[in-house]
């Protein structure tokens, strides 16, 4: 019976997609679109879509209305498609995937030379203790903006920022917060977010998030890729770094200075722990249904199926693209925001893996 039912989904999927494409007169939406020049958008049939009938469309539409908060002044339907998506929030799996399927249409995402293929990697947010104070245990700081801080311009790289005082007076009283390990602080630069749990003055604990607020504009170099260039070590996760940084402590200048860039943070309250941080959209990140893409691949907001399949992990699923990243780059690119904390931060850390992405639009 549940083949039977499943075939009689896929007949019912082929006819929406033949009405489909009478009203789009199968065009495609090349890249010369200046909603999305990096790109083009190809019309498929729902079955082209790995995975459709196995998603829990349920947690897919918590992030959609999340991301109907704030809907892209570049894409008018947006507005017109929350209205539903409001709607049919308490309706169930079933009636959002009927729903999804009679009123949008898949659209493959290409780049403008007609390739399909791309690399999804991932990122979380770590969580980390910390202090306001600094100690013999709490010794590596974060930073806010800098006195004189300009955006988008060059400023001092990481090794002038440790040994100039023109720099420290500029960051003089801008500490955040010390953390006790420099490869954490170091992650969580890399991340742009995070969260704290931080040991006030008084003795006190409380969670804070960090935010991204700017970086120093200096090039980013990875401290695993300097490693292993140099032979120094085989393993570059974070803790193939740790571990070599606690047999060689005397090189840990070495090591941190051979990445110039420095990000600065600041400071915001939780005020919902299921919430992640705030993406370039403008709304807070769900795990596993938030992806940083190339805005000018794919604007913020977009529904998105994504599939990506290899031996590490099987993703296909409905996401939205809320967030943006320097590194995410190209017409198929996508970072899978993964949560918060070391088991998200595990995972993270292997995936980089092929990608094939479809944007879901109004008919």
């Amino acid at each position: 019976m549940k083949k039977i039912a499943n075939y009689a989904g896929w007949l019912r999927i082929a006819a929406v997609f033949v009405v489909g494409l009478a009203m789009t007169g199968c065009s495609f939406l090349k890249g010369s679109d200046p909603a999305h020049p990096k790109s083009q958008w190809v019309p498929v049939a729902w079955s082209e879509l790995t995975g459709l009938m196995n998603d829990d469309w349920s947690d897919g539409w918590s992030a959609w209305l999340r991301s109907c908060e704030r809907p892209a002044p570049s894409q008018p339907h947006q507005g017109r498609v929350c209205n539903d998506v409001r709607r049919l929030a308490p309706a169930g799996v079933d009636a959002q995937r009927n729903w999804v399927i009679q009123n949008l249409q898949p659209y493959r995402v290409e780049s403008n030379d007609g390739d399909p293929s791309g690399l999804m990697t991932s990122y979380y947010e770590p969580a980390l203790l910390a202090s306001r104070l600094p100690s013999a245990k709490f010794r590596t700081p974060l930073y806010g903006l800098p006195a004189g801080y300009k955006n988008r311009t060059i400023w001092y790289t990481r090794q002038e920022i440790d040994t100039l005082p023109a720099a420290q007076a500029a960051l003089q009283g801008r500490v955040i917060a010390w953390l006790s390990d420099p490869i954490d602080a170091m992650s969580l630069q890399i991340q742009g977010s995070g969260r704290l749990l931080v040991t006030e003055p008084d003795g006190g604990q409380r969670w804070i998030r960090l935010g991204y607020a700017g970086t120093n504009e200096q090039p980013f170099r990875s401290i695993g890729r300097w490693l292993l260039d140099k032979g120094l070590t085989r393993d570059a996760s974070w803790n193939g770094i740790k571990a070599w940084l606690a047999a060689n402590p005397q090189r840990q200048n070495e090591l941190l200075w051979s990445n110039p860039r420095v990000t600065f943070f600041q400071e915001g309250r939780i005020a919902d722990d299921s919430e992640g941080p705030r993406g370039a959209q403008g709304v807070p990140l769900t795990a596993g249904r938030s992806i940083a893409v190339d805005s000018a691949s794919i604007p913020y907001g977009t529904p998105v199926w994504l599939s990506s399949n290899s031996a590490t992990a099987s993703i296909n699923k409905l996401v939205l693209a809320q967030d943006t990243g320097k590194a995410i780059q190209g017409a198929v690119r996508a970072d899978y925001f993964a949560g918060s904390g070391a088991q998200a931060g595990a995972f993270a850390e292997r995936i980089h893996q092929p990608l094939r992405m479809w944007v879901l639009l109004p008919r």
